[in-house]
């Protein structure tokens, strides 16, 4: 308790100092605080991650403390009075059955059996993972003072403004919701966006937890092909007009499968497509910490460019920490926000106070940045092991794209052999693939009408390194022998 007194005192101290430098400038180094304000070096390190959590301060690793940039002003709020139509309107007049096929997410959930090489794993390996970063946060946590009381409904505000500033500089803390993972988020947002039996745009393919979702919700997917672009525009605006939905689901940055990003060209098309048609685009960043290093700067999320509130957004440390670090946001704005948290606050409550704090302390530390930085060189590595043992071992099976991000890669099986029709070429060797000894994830599950094609997803983040992806790709070399034949 009189560590944490020490360090709120030290914060308060410090505040009105640092903005005495200027942008960007140079603040005194841990030794100078320690001497200057008698405290220990854990008490500047905690109020230094506290002020970086604000956006006061940015930490930079071997290099120290600086002020940071001050934020944009924040644009003008747009009106979101087209909201109250939109969340109301039910033209549905039969409910759907509410069934939920689980079997395309359990199938990358369940762990695969021993001796089964992981080519199907949505998180990362445990050598991938920042376990002592999250360790020493989590510990850290339990010291704050009352980390084990209740929290505020939204989640805590340094968390949430955190959040904010990673969307955009048009959003601020009050525009967002702390929730338990981006599973748990997305969910929420169908159930509040959409009425029991309306249609739904989805990207086609797409991932397979977003069509059960969307249909334990009792709601319609409709497919929107996706290209090397993202999401079609002019399927999307026909998508509209056919079935006069209320909200599309589209991933803008490294699309699970595929991999695309949505062009710089289709941005603002989407927006405007679904701005005319008075719905919402539920934008899932799910992957943006997963970035290589070859990928050149990111396109900021959609919600950034969106002052009306058409986009609902959800973004997650699930993805580059591990499957048990839950904690993701929601972003919204208009009577579309107050619907968000009123489902989340009958549904769960709110999110653990520990793992909130505990998030907070991570991503203020100074392990943050080097954890990401480590993580995007390595599944560089990977990824280009992944592609370059296709080419040469597994010719026959087409990589449209290489990813800049993400964990995984799509690829599409030959239309058919004389042993087996394209049709049932992916379930077969799925199977095929087990017996030899590896696990990966079919594309069926992937599209929500009838494919265009057989596919399936490897995935180079779950399994050990490189060594072990090579054996994972032998292993499918045999199946695919089996299965579509010697290339």
């Amino acid at each position: 308790m009189q560590e944490r007194s020490s360090v709120d005192e030290l914060v308060k101290r410090l505040r009105p100092e640092v903005q005495r430098y200027s942008p960007d400038g140079k603040l005194p180094s841990s030794r100078a605080l320690v001497e200057r304000f008698r405290v220990s070096p854990v008490t500047v390190s905690r109020a230094l991650a506290q002020l970086a959590a604000e956006g006061l301060v940015v930490t930079r690793p071997g290099a120290g403390a600086f002020r940071a940039s001050p934020r944009t002003p924040l644009a003008p709020t747009g009106d979101t009075s087209w909201q109250e139509v939109a969340l109301s309107a039910d033209g549905a007049a039969d409910a759907v059955p509410r069934t939920v096929d689980a079997s395309g997410v359990t199938v990358c959930l369940a762990a695969p059996p021993p001796g089964v090489i992981e080519l199907n794993g949505g998180y990362l390996h445990a050598s991938l993972q920042p376990e002592k970063a999250m360790t020493a946060a989590l510990a850290r946590a339990g010291r704050r003072p009352g980390a084990w009381g209740r929290p505020p409904l939204e989640g805590l505000p340094e968390l949430r403004e955190w959040f904010a500033r990673g969307i955009g500089d048009s959003l601020t803390a009050a525009d967002v919701l702390i929730a338990a993972g981006g599973q748990s988020a997305l969910t929420t947002a169908l159930r509040a966006l959409a009425p029991p039996g309306a249609p739904v745009l989805v990207e086609s393919p797409t991932y397979p937890g977003m069509l059960a979702i969307a249909r334990a919700a009792g709601l319609r997917p409709v497919p929107v092909p996706v290209d090397a672009d993202g999401i079609r525009p002019a399927l999307l605006a026909d998508a509209f007009r056919a079935t006069g939905a209320r909200v599309v689901v589209c991933q803008p940055l490294f699309q699970n499968p595929t991999g695309a990003v949505l062009s710089a060209q289709r941005r603002p098309e989407v927006l405007r497509i679904a701005r005319d048609a008075r719905a919402f685009v539920v934008e899932d960043d799910f992957v943006r910490r997963l970035v290589h290093e070859d990928a050149g700067p990111l396109p900021p999320p959609l919600a950034a460019d969106d002052p009306d509130g058409v986009v609902v957004h959800v973004c997650s440390l699930t993805k580059a920490t591990s499957p048990s670090f839950r904690v993701s946001a929601l972003a919204a704005r208009g009577p579309a926000l107050e619907r968000l948290r009123a489902i989340q606050i009958v549904d769960s409550f709110f999110v653990p106070r520990p793992l909130q704090e505990a998030a907070l302390e991570l991503v203020g530390s100074p392990a943050w940045p080097r954890h990401l930085r480590a993580l995007s060189a390595e599944l560089t590595t990977r990824r280009n092991a992944m592609t370059a043992g296709l080419r040469h071992h597994l010719p026959e099976l087409a990589l449209p794209h290489i990813p800049s991000g993400g964990y995984h890669l799509w690829l599409r099986l030959p239309d058919g052999t004389s042993r087996t029709p394209g049709s049932a070429a992916e379930s077969t060797l799925y199977t095929a693939a087990l017996r030899a000894g590896v696990a990966l994830t079919p594309g069926r599950p992937s599209f929500s009408a009838e494919p265009p094609g057989a596919h399936l997803r490897l995935s180079f983040a779950a399994v050990s390194g490189t060594t072990e992806i090579a054996e994972g790709l032998r292993r499918l070399r045999t199946a695919c022998d089996e299965v579509l034949g010697a290339p």
